[in-house]
C-alpha cells in the first residue's frame, strides 16, 4: 500500500506533536485555556487530566505510526480516530468561545481526515477489468 507523501506524513507528524502537547501543557498548567479570572477547581484539574489521558498515547502512536514507516493498514482508521479526535476538541472550542482551539482543531481534523481518506483510496484493490465482449456471432 503506497503511503502518505513526506510533506503529509511530516504535517500529521506536527499535528499529534501539537495535540500531545497541549495535553502535556494542560496537564502541567490546567488553567491555561482558561479566561484569566477563572477559578482552577478539582475539577478543572479533573477534565485537563482526561485531556492528556487520551491526547498524550493518541499522539504518541500516531508518531510511531508515521515516522516508524509502519503505515500499513492501520494507519488510516488511527488518522481517522484522531481526527474524529479533532472534531471534538473543534467542538468544545466552539462551546467555550476559544477561536484558537476552534480553528486549530478544524484544520488538524481536515489534515488527519484527509489524509486517512486518501491511503483509503490508494488501499482498494483494482476493479477486475470485464471480459471483453465478442462482436462475432456464436452458434449456427
Amino acid at each position: 500500500m503506497p503511503g502518505l507523501s513526506r510533506p503529509l506524513t511530516a504535517a500529521n507528524a506536527l499535528g499529534a506533536l501539537l495535540s500531545a502537547g497541549f495535553g502535556l501543557a494542560g496537564l502541567l498548567d490546567p488553567g491555561l485555556a482558561l479566561p484569566d479570572d477563572s477559578a482552577i477547581t478539582g475539577g478543572v484539574h479533573l477534565y485537563a487530566a482526561a485531556y492528556a489521558a487520551r491526547a498524550l498515547p493518541l499522539g504518541a502512536a500516531l508518531l510511531h505510526q508515521l515516522l516508524a514507516g509502519r503505515g500499513g493498514r492501520g494507519l488510516p482508521p488511527l488518522l481517522a480516530l484522531a481526527g474524529a479526535v479533532q472534531i471534538a476538541d473543534a467542538a468544545i472550542g466552539l462551546a467555550t468561545r476559544n477561536p484558537g482551539m476552534t480553528l486549530g482543531a478544524t484544520a488538524l481534523a481536515a489534515l488527519h481526515l484527509g489524509s486517512a481518506a486518501r491511503l483509503a483510496r490508494s488501499a482498494r484493490p483494482a476493479r477486475p477489468a470485464r471480459p471483453a465482449r465478442s462482436s462475432a456471432p456464436t452458434g449456427a
